[in-house]
């Protein structure tokens, strides 16, 4: 499984908003947005004209980055969105949200996707009593997503539980945290999915 290595601060800091990449360090003072509000590099303070290219560009990174997908296994989630009827950027974000990684995060089973797919890989999570060791597996409405029962009391998951009360659980997920499982009641709309993104600039991209 293809993963970015590099430092995460410095991803939030190119796209300059905030990607909740690190997990409760993002909510804190110590977030590397809050204290360098400009891109990293030698040339990160100059203000250059955007073109069209550099802003659709700069919204597919910021998505793609987000959820913590490489370029080819990015393109080839856009390709089945396109196959699949219905608006093709809502598609697009309807099935990174269903990706199991996502779902572990936004349940609040882990502390950032990141943490979540190395989580998953390990084999602590189960879908429907079945052992899902693969972050991309895609949930489906009715699926249940539960924590392995040895597992409960690891300190990340323990640790992440502790803070989803502040974070929320969104609407198309219902949470039994005294289980420690989720249910997904249905699938996430646009507005459930809350990404600062603007989906059809990543369309236009793709399309050119």
């Amino acid at each position: 499984m293809a993963n970015y290595r590099g430092p995460a601060c410095r991803l939030c800091r190119r796209e300059t908003v905030k990607l909740f990449l690190k997990g409760s360090r993002c909510m804190t003072e110590k977030c590397a947005v809050e204290r360098r509000t400009f891109p990293p590099g030698q040339h990160g303070q100059a203000r250059p004209r955007a073109s069209e290219y550099s802003t659709q560009l700069r919204e597919k990174q910021k998505l793609k980055r987000t959820y913590g997908i490489l370029e080819r296994q990015f393109r080839g989630i856009f390709s089945k969105a396109e196959r699949q009827q219905g608006i093709t950027g809502e598609n697009l974000l309807r099935m990174l949200e269903r990706r199991l990684d996502n779902v572990v995060y936004r349940l609040g089973f882990a502390a950032s996707r990141n943490q979540a797919r190395q989580l998953i890989t390990h084999g602590h999570f189960r879908v429907n009593d079945r052992k899902v060791n693969k972050p991309s597996f895609l949930v489906r409405e009715g699926d249940r997503v539960a924590v392995k029962e040895r597992s409960r009391t690891i300190l990340p998951i323990s640790a992440a539980l502790d803070g989803v009360d502040s974070r929320g659980v969104p609407g198309w997920l219902d949470l039994d945290k005294a289980n420690v499982t989720g249910t997904v009641r249905g699938l996430p709309t646009k507005e459930e999915i809350a990404i600062p993104v603007n989906e059809q600039l990543v369309v236009d991209l793709y399309s050119r």
